[in-house]
């Protein structure tokens, strides 16, 4: 398999589900003359023209409108945020529209329509900018939301996404579009509803997704080193959440740590925690432990940016809590 970066991966999904389908464009920020804010869709303009490939002016309430409309009318829109801050001006276009539509037409519209662009903390950015909103969307019915941590699953998940003839929230990282991966070639497919177990392990179950997941992995070799082997699961999808994968793993392991990068309350980690509680209570050994960012607006001070988020650090003390070990 080729071996490409995040944002490749989201670029090459995009190239081949517009070669495959003429329905397919692009509209948002930046994507068109400057090949994208991330340069996620360099190339895309030039390949096939202003009349898919779509700059827009920043007003996100009013381009994701028109992805709204034009996916009422028969195309398959992507529309990119330059960031998913931005995008809170356009959730009256989101929860009122794109997501009730086909329920309140009775399903004679349908919603083909992806949102995509990077979500969560990334560095510097401060309050404003650095933020992880994936709640806001997972709590309204109607919507499908993803969140890929390796770029062969960026490359699956937007071609399914695409495809979906329902709203899809894409939530990428910013800082995740360097991180490089292998990547099948040509029709690689992953349904949207599916968890992934990353790793295996038999004495504690760690659930994450997106950027947290790298965090997971260096989290599980530090644990590895002092005889501790946990289960990382990886869910994918927020919104169908796979919680038979993550209930079969902790029914095995019969611990569980949730790490979630938004603030905890009534994010998508505490869900899990609470879903984990309520299916898994009968086998589990110790409380569900959550680490998530601290519930403060994120510091611009770098320092205090990074103690604010969740760490390999914290990972470890609440594996090692949940295993009676601190």
């Amino acid at each position: 398999m080729a071996v490409m970066t995040f944002r490749d991966a989201l670029n090459q999904a995009m190239d081949e589900e517009m070669a495959r389908d003429e329905r397919v464009l692009l509209l948002g920020e930046e994507v068109a003359e400057y090949d994208g804010a991330y340069k996620v869709s360099k190339g895309l303009l030039a390949k096939y023209g202003a009349r898919r490939v779509l700059d827009t002016p920043i007003t996100e309430l009013g381009f994701t409108g028109i992805g709204v409309g034009a996916a009422m009318a028969g195309l398959r829109p992507i529309v990119e945020w330059m960031t998913f801050n931005f995008g809170i001006l356009a959730l009256d276009q989101v929860i009122s529209n794109a997501a009730k539509m086909r329920y309140m037409s009775g399903g004679q519209f349908t919603m083909p329509m992806v949102i995509r662009g990077p979500n969560g903390p990334a560095e510097y950015l401060a309050a404003q900018h650095s933020q992880a909103l994936q709640s806001f969307f997972v709590h309204v019915p109607g919507l499908k939301v993803v969140a890929p941590s390796t770029p062969a699953d960026a490359k699956g998940l937007l071609k399914t996404a695409i495809r979906d003839d329902n709203p899809v929230i894409f939530l990428e990282g910013e800082l995740m579009y360097p991180w490089k991966g292998e990547v099948p070639e040509g029709e690689h497919l992953i349904p949207i509803g599916k968890a992934e177990v990353r790793r295996q392990g038999t004495d504690l179950t760690i659930v994450s997704y997106s950027k947290p997941m790298r965090m997971l992995a260096e989290a599980a070799e530090d644990l590895s080193k002092v005889g501790i082997e946990a289960e990382l699961v990886d869910l994918r999808s927020l919104r169908p959440l796979d919680m038979e994968t993550v209930s079969a793993s902790v029914r095995k392991t019969n611990r569980c740590v949730v790490v979630e990068e938004s603030w905890p309350i009534c994010s998508v980690g505490s869900h899990v925690a609470y879903l984990v509680s309520r299916d898994c209570f009968d086998v589990l050994d110790a409380q569900v432990e959550l680490v998530a960012s601290e519930d403060v607006p994120m510091p611009y001070n770098h320092t205090l940016e990074v103690a604010a988020q969740p760490s390999v650090a914290r990972i470890v003390e609440a594996a090692r809590r949940v295993l009676y070990l601190a």
